[in-house]
């Protein structure tokens, strides 16, 4: 079984200052720590997943292309960096919109890559700044560390290798 470190997009991998949706290359930058972080998470042997809410899609301010085009951006600049997301998980939807199952805190993408990825949930972690990321995390039987919207996450991530956490 394999062990897993997944992350909330806006406001733990990119900066969401002055943006409530980031989908343009322009808005999109990444946090202080990112990189450094996530390499060394990588190299103890953590699988990196993306779970993200992009309600803007469904209250039509993007389109689903927009975050495509985004992601790609993003796994290209940490693929330079040699760092490898497993996947990317968006829920298009927003409650006041359409409801569904996939938006956090639903865990359905989390539980969703423990099954396809053979993931132990009990040696995994969800980093977050929304009080829903850390419902999806321990719904889906995931560790959740909540931090501070643009907070450097190295400090978590080396107390993930040191288990510490």
């Amino acid at each position: 079984m394999q062990k897993a470190l997944f992350l909330d997009r806006d406001g733990v991998i990119n900066s969401d200052v002055g943006h409530y949706y980031i989908y343009k290359i322009d808005d999109f930058i990444i946090n202080d720590g990112i990189i450094p972080a996530l390499q060394k998470i990588s190299k103890a042997g953590y699988l990196l997943f993306i779970v993200s809410n992009q309600g803007g899609i469904a209250k039509g301010i993007y389109t689903e292309t927009d975050v495509e085009i985004l992601h790609n951006h993003l796994l290209s600049l940490l693929e330079k960096e040699n760092i490898q997301i497993k996947k990317i998980y968006f829920c298009p939807h927003h409650d006041s919109v359409q409801k569904c199952n996939c938006r956090k805190p639903s865990p359905y993408f989390l539980n969703k890559a423990i099954k396809e990825y053979q993931i132990d949930a009990s040696k995994s972690y969800m980093i977050g700044d929304s009080p829903r990321d850390i419902q999806a995390a321990e719904a889906a039987g995931v560790k959740g560390i909540k931090i501070d919207s643009n907070e450097n996450i190295s400090t978590y991530c080396n107390q993930i290798i040191k288990g510490e956490i």
